[in-house]
């Protein structure tokens, strides 16, 4: 499957030429985002590869709407974002950071903090957000910046759990973790996809955690889609001579 586009029956986010650049100086720009068409289906698992300066993170963050297309569409459920208020967006389109990102206070506080208004059973369900990234209810009176990274990661999903998003974007979000808990936060991830069908779109450079993931994989090479289609067949048999080079690590 190329980059070409075509719209899915259960598509939830549908992007039809998307563009993005920046100006490096007078006259001159640097294309970002290149002419990107897909179409993502409901309750799948997306990973985004490619080498670094390829787009991956900014295509997030115009998903998320905190930078600008310069054109192209982005339909979200039908509906393009430019109608939907952008705090709206980001509570169904939500966010994680490669870095994971703890606000001061407790963890409590932490997964109280998009949420506009108490909730009847709100411990009850604050402790099924804590179960559902592997941590339990001795974590809500904890300082989260004394947690180690992998713990910090996993507040900063619970956090974005609680605004039950439909899609899950995820920017690297093993890449400063050891290995063991890498592996953690992906079967986490799997699991959250299985458990509560969510879409999940995670920016990789590691295609073999592309592989461990499973779904479908899009390699982005200068903002453009060069290859797409189910990972396990895409990088065992890759048709496209960029992605064999991307594999081979010549690209990075």
């Amino acid at each position: 499957m190329d980059g070409a586009h075509v719209t899915t029956p259960d598509a939830i986010l549908d992007i039809k030429g998307l563009n993005r650049s920046v100006l490096v100086k007078p006259g001159a720009k640097r294309i970002i985002i290149d002419d990107f068409n897909f179409s993502f289906s409901e309750g799948q698992i997306y990973t985004i590869v490619g080498p670094s300066g390829s787009g991956k993170s900014s295509l997030l963050r115009l998903l998320n709407r905190l930078d600008e297309r310069d054109d192209g569409e982005i339909i979200f459920q039908g509906e393009s974002i430019d109608s939907i208020p952008v705090q709206a967006l980001r509570e169904k389109i939500a966010l994680v950071f490669q870095m994971p990102y703890v606000f001061p206070g407790t963890v409590e506080s932490n997964l109280l903090y998009s949420r506009s208004k108490k909730h009847e059973n709100e411990r009850n369900e604050l402790i099924d957000l804590l179960n559902r990234v592997g941590l339990d209810e001795m974590y809500l009176p904890r300082n989260p910046e004394n947690l180690s990274l992998g713990q910090q990661q996993r507040v900063a999903l619970a956090r974005s759990l609680s605004m039950e998003p439909e899609i899950l974007l995820l920017d690297e979000p093993t890449s400063a973790l050891d290995p063991g808990a890498s592996r953690t936060i992906e079967e986490l991830l799997t699991n959250l996809n299985q458990t509560m069908n969510l879409t999940l779109i995670i920016v990789t450079h590691n295609f073999r955690q592309a592989l461990r993931l499973g779904g479908i994989s899009l390699v982005l090479i200068d903002g453009r889609i060069i290859e797409a289609g189910p990972t396990k067949e895409l990088f065992e048999n890759p048709a496209n001579e960029q992605t064999r080079k991307f594999i081979a690590g010549e690209l990075r």
